[in-house]
């Protein structure tokens, strides 16, 4: 790019919308602005911060210069507040769950309410590079994946497609994260007390994430079973996947099917045999570890995923996204 562009964040004293904001202030082709959508106290960012800050109104939005606005906010303001980035005539990326699933039916089963815009819902591109890079680019609005579903789709879908797996026998999806997966709002379930010296299930098997695993990986929901567990760690997700292969394979027979699909992906890290990922490897990284365990004899694999909830799971995969649609080297800002 020849021209920086101005990119505006939403949301920035969030978790998402700090860690967008440390991203995206190294990235050579961009400058970023911040879009202030609720009276923000002046302590909410590091003193001394300089980052350019508007309303986040229509007139902010033109007096900003912005070409493309991140949502880091919460579900209830991206549905308010997209329709309005978009009618000024910029694109948008969505780090809620506002965009996410396709059809008012799935998001009424999913999230309880009655999804105000359908027709944005179904435009929509969900932006998970890996597979979907080329709707991405031609996009007005991405919905950013979640955070479980990004790990466990990128583990999940090249076995499906493949046809690699035992469907009959079901996929258990054994998913932690860090706490700040639950955003800086605070709560009773993720007071310090709470948290610190202990481990806790949440969301067992109708995690609202459940079904951007069955959309981009194509299981269907009576063969997933997904547990998320709460760690009393600030960031990263990890996830034990544990499945059935179709026909006894070797742990270089299912490498081989990854690496169809990842041999040149960038972000995606698969791990030789007799290695597995943990979440010090990704920490404050764009990076997807998998690595698995097989057993050839019983048809059992568990195949393990790291990833920084933060940055993939969130603001770097924003950032990924964003690179798409303005033209960028997808990688800059996030290597």
């Amino acid at each position: 790019m020849a021209k920086r562009s101005r990119v505006g964040i939403a949301g920035f004293t969030g978790y998402s919308g700090r860690e967008l904001l440390r991203i995206l202030k190294r990235h050579p082709d961009v400058d970023p602005v911040l879009l202030e959508h609720r009276p923000v106290a002046d302590t909410e960012l590091p003193f001394g911060e300089t980052t350019p800050r508007f309303p986040f109104t229509p007139e902010g939005l033109r007096e900003s210069g912005a070409v493309l606005v991140f949502l880091a906010t919460s579900l209830e303001v991206s549905l308010e507040s997209a329709p309005m980035v978009l009618d000024a005539g910029l694109k948008c990326i969505d780090l809620s769950a506002a965009f996410r699933l396709r059809t008012r039916n799935n998001y009424r089963r999913w999230y309880k309410i009655e999804h105000p815009r359908p027709d944005l819902l179904t435009e929509a591109v969900y932006g998970l590079p890996e597979y979907f890079r080329q709707v991405v680019k031609v996009a007005r609005l991405v919905a950013n994946p979640g955070c479980y579903p990004t790990a466990a789709n990128l583990s999940l879908r090249p076995l499906i497609v493949e046809a690699a797996l035992d469907r009959a026998a079901g996929v258990v999806c054994d998913a932690k994260s860090g706490v700040s997966g639950a955003g800086r709002k605070p709560a009773l379930k993720t007071h310090f007390c709470e948290v610190t010296e202990n481990f806790s299930a949440y969301g067992v098997l109708f995690h609202r994430h459940v079904p951007e695993v069955l959309l981009t990986s194509d299981v269907e929901e009576q063969e997933l079973s997904f547990s998320a567990q709460l760690l009393p760690l600030h960031r990263g997700i990890l996830e034990t996947i544990y499945v059935r292969t179709a026909r006894p394979m070797t742990h270089a027979e299912l490498t081989a099917v990854y690496e169809k699909y990842y041999r040149d992906e960038p972000f995606v890290r698969l791990y030789p045999a007799g290695r597995l990922p943990d979440l010090a490897q990704v920490r404050q990284t764009n990076f997807c570890g998998i690595g698995m365990t097989v057993d050839p004899d019983t048809r059992r694999v568990a195949i393990v995923a790291a990833i920084d909830n933060l940055v993939k799971g969130a603001a770097g995969q924003a950032v990924q996204n964003m690179n798409l649609l303005l033209g960028c080297e997808e990688t800059t800002a996030l290597l």
